[in-house]
């Protein structure tokens, strides 16, 4: 019996000797628990290093955006600037094309005064146009001989005419043409009418008397007479009165046709 117990008590000592000689705290060897922790705290240093970099980022993202905020800034004041700059500019110009406009009007009144103080200057002159033309002629004899031979007036009355002045319009051409119109301005405003008026004795010849308009007149004379004609092939009464278009006793207003009057 005490054999036994000799010979079981060996198996359930343990020695100072034998405790430092276990597996699990000889050195070199990490408990479960401290792997674990080990590996917690590597998770917890990357997720730092991740988290400062992420900040590193946020705050250059913000140093970024506060450059953006500055330079948007800086760039509304000066689209404000240039706002009120173009707001006066704006006003400037309204301001010079309001008095473009009435420089314009103003320029129209004068030049049409100017056209009808010429046109009043020529209301006693009458042009004769196809006079052969003769070298060192007298134009108011040449004239006069027309009038008497061509329109029919008596001897006397052609006697009686009394002209201010009688020439040749424009330079003196020298190869052979149509010859240059002679010009004859009447002392008395009945005579040039009256003369004027036998000029339907020259129809279907190469002769033509008409009152002298200055340039401009003549250019708006010229649009009106297929107009004038368009209204007399329907049957109405036309006239031509200077610049203006008469039609059954209206003045003819057209935009297109008649700007002067506008």
């Amino acid at each position: 019996m005490k054999k036994a117990q000799c010979a079981a008590s060996p198996a359930k000592s343990e020695t100072p000797s034998s405790k430092r000689l276990r597996p699990a705290d000889s050195p070199g060897t990490t408990s479960p628990a401290g792997k674990d922790i080990a590996d917690i705290l590597e998770s917890i240093d990357k997720r730092l290093s991740t988290f400062d970099a992420r900040l590193s980022l946020v705050e250059l993202l913000h140093r970024e955006f506060k450059c953006l905020r500055e330079s948007l800034e800086f760039s509304q004041q000066q689209v404000e600037t240039l706002a009120a700059e173009n707001a006066t500019l704006r006003e400037s110009v309204k301001c010079l094309t309001d008095n473009v406009t009435e420089l314009n009007r103003e320029n129209k009144k004068i030049k049409e005064t100017v056209i009808d103080l010429q046109a009043r200057s020529m209301r006693d002159n009458l042009v004769f146009s196809g006079i052969p033309e003769a070298a060192g002629e007298d134009a108011e004899t040449t004239v006069k001989s027309f009038i008497k031979t061509h329109l029919k007036l008596p001897e006397d009355t052609v006697k009686n005419i009394v002209f201010d002045r009688v020439h040749r319009l424009g330079p003196i051409r020298t190869a052979a043409g149509r010859p240059r119109p002679i010009v004859a301005k009447f002392g008395h405003f009945k005579q040039k009418e009256h003369v004027k008026s036998r000029g339907r004795e020259l129809k279907g010849t190469d002769f033509s008397v008409n009152d002298q308009f200055p340039k401009e007149i003549l250019e708006r004379r010229r649009v009106l007479f297929p107009i004038r004609r368009g209204f007399i092939q329907k049957g109405s009464r036309s006239v031509i009165a200077v610049d203006r278009l008469y039609v059954d006793g209206q003045l003819h207003r057209d935009p297109d046709t008649t700007p002067w009057l506008y």
